[in-house]
């Protein structure tokens, strides 16, 4: 037992920081400065409530932004394309 609970804690060390790099606010204003992302106001209207925390990212050889939303009550990580 002890065994899987290690190799789950590796597994997920692994799979974590290759899923999205986030940026720096410095970083990002440059970034969308550039053209290489679309700004967070641009992508506000593709989630429905309202956006508490916002970070740029690089995922999959693009830009991503993960937003936590609150709707309805309920707070939740949303990731859209800053494309």
């Amino acid at each position: 037992m002890k065994h899987i609970f290690v190799i789950l804690v590796l597994l997920f060390a692994a799979v974590g920081p290759a899923q999205a790099a986030c940026l720096s606010d410095a970083a990002a204003r440059k970034v969308v400065a550039s053209g290489q992302a679309a700004s967070l106001g641009s992508v506000k209207g593709r989630v429905q409530g309202e956006i508490l925390k916002a970070q740029l990212c690089q995922q999959g050889g693009g830009y991503v932004y993960v937003l936590s939303v609150k709707n309805g009550g309920k707070v939740t990580t949303v990731t859209v394309s800053a494309r």
